[in-house]
């Protein structure tokens, strides 16, 4: 089997202690979970998780774990483990925890593979890889899962596209699509801690630039508004039309990619489709263009057609690779074109509050897979019961009352004979 971080760190326990006192810290900041804790029972549970390994995340697999779990985790990016948020983990006498920055493919699925080696009851995932490895790899374990959820756009994209073949085994939740995970952590997470980012690792300002957002989705719309209030002109590609007619409406700039790529600074994509910016973008760019990607893999800026290109290549600041082109433009990638908000050497990922909610989601929704029973295989929504109980605690935590309907007010609401 393959070892834990411990043993692969040279000082583990000093990275512990790092690691704890940023557990500690979110964990400050996250009361969904907090109030979950003490009504949780995974009891007999051996939960899977292939996520972003860092603080939020950590709180999360604590959470499973203090409510009785065996709880196993890798990452779901080489970019984005911080290794001593992972030794803190894996000092946890209920989990085991594999993941590790910077490691090439064959290790990252290595580690994938340890987590499955724990048999796990349920999945937590991020991005699909988990659960795609085990249906390809290890069909044996498919009778003995009860369920998953899924955390990202573009891991819910990929489940679907596998159900529609007719090739997912257990049911799994599109804990990306409810609403207390889309309209927050896709528009306030993604939005200010990908910006947030971008800033910390070039230290140049948004405001009088021109920044390109590709796709205008949820964590496109997040995107545009938080550059937009860093007082940056901002110019939005896509592909559908009502998105592209929402975002005009919006007040943006909308244009296709072949126009915007000579009046952008700063380039975002966010689409979760392969090669949104790719060769015939690259020689029309301004000098000293910043290339950076919000969607889930390192697939949508073409990073191959980019070095094909390119006459040369160094990294100009930590986590920024600058690409010069012949008799063209010096264009700047950061974080390895990888998520710029958790891959980046300075990257943090979202706000801890906001990773409260899409946390709190997927707890109660491992609940429902153990209590709830009699999901088929499939992609299915989040119960609305499960979104608004959500909401409520994070409500409550806040010390925020909001009034209710009346009995009459409910049966006006309920009835279809009420005219004029």
């Amino acid at each position: 089997m393959t070892a834990t971080i411990t043993d692969r760190l040279d000082e583990p326990s000093t990275a512990r202690e790092r690691g704890r006192k940023k557990i500690e810290w979110a964990r400050e900041h996250m009361p969904i979970l907090a109030m979950l804790r003490d009504d949780l029972d995974f009891s007999g549970q051996r939960v899977g998780m292939a996520m972003h390994v860092e603080a939020k995340t950590a709180v999360l697999a604590e959470t499973l774990a203090e409510a009785g779990a065996e709880v196993a985790i890798t990452g779901c990016n080489p970019l984005s483990t911080h290794d001593d948020v992972s030794a803190a983990l894996d000092a946890h006498d209920r989990i085991a925890s594999y993941a590790e920055r910077g490691i090439d493919d064959d290790t990252y699925y290595a580690a994938i593979d340890a987590v499955i080696d724990h048999d796990p009851s349920l999945t937590v995932d991020d991005g699909g890889d988990l659960v795609f490895r085990i249906h390809e790899e290890y069909p044996a374990l498919l009778d003995s899962i009860v369920g998953g959820c899924e955390e990202t756009t573009t891991g819910v994209t990929r489940l679907r596209a596998m159900a529609e073949d007719g090739a997912l085994q257990y049911p799994m939740f599109a804990v990306n699509d409810t609403p207390m995970k889309r309209l927050f952590d896709n528009v306030h997470g993604t939005g200010e801690s990908a910006l947030a980012n971008i800033a910390m690792t070039t230290n140049l300002s948004f405001a009088g630039k021109t920044v390109v957002v590709s796709g205008y989705g949820d964590v496109g719309r997040g995107v545009a508004k938080k550059a937009a209030g860093q007082n940056a002109h901002v110019a939005l590609t896509e592909v559908d039309p009502r998105r592209a007619l929402e975002a005009y409406m919006e007040g943006y700039d909308v244009c296709p990619m072949s126009e915007a790529a000579a009046r952008g600074d700063v380039f975002i994509t966010t689409t979760g489709n392969r090669d949104v910016i790719s060769s015939e973008h690259f020689e029309d760019m301004k000098d000293g263009a910043l290339l950076a990607n919000a969607g889930h893999f390192d697939i949508e800026i073409d990073l191959e057609g980019l070095a094909e290109l390119a006459v040369d290549s160094r990294e100009v600041r930590p986590g920024v690779q600058e690409y010069e082109l012949p008799d063209g433009p010096r264009l700047n990638v950061l974080a390895s074109g990888r998520l710029v908000n958790l891959a980046g050497p300075l990257s943090l990922g979202h706000p801890a509050e906001v990773m409260d909610q899409s946390f709190g989601i997927q707890a109660v929704c491992v609940r429902e897979l153990i209590q709830g029973g009699g999901y088929e295989a499939g992609v299915h929504d989040v119960p609305d019961r499960l979104d608004r109980e959500v909401a409520e605690i994070k409500l409550a935590a806040e010390g925020i009352e909001i009034d209710a309907l009346s009995n009459t007010q409910t049966e006006y609401l309920e009835s279809w004979d009420h005219g004029t």
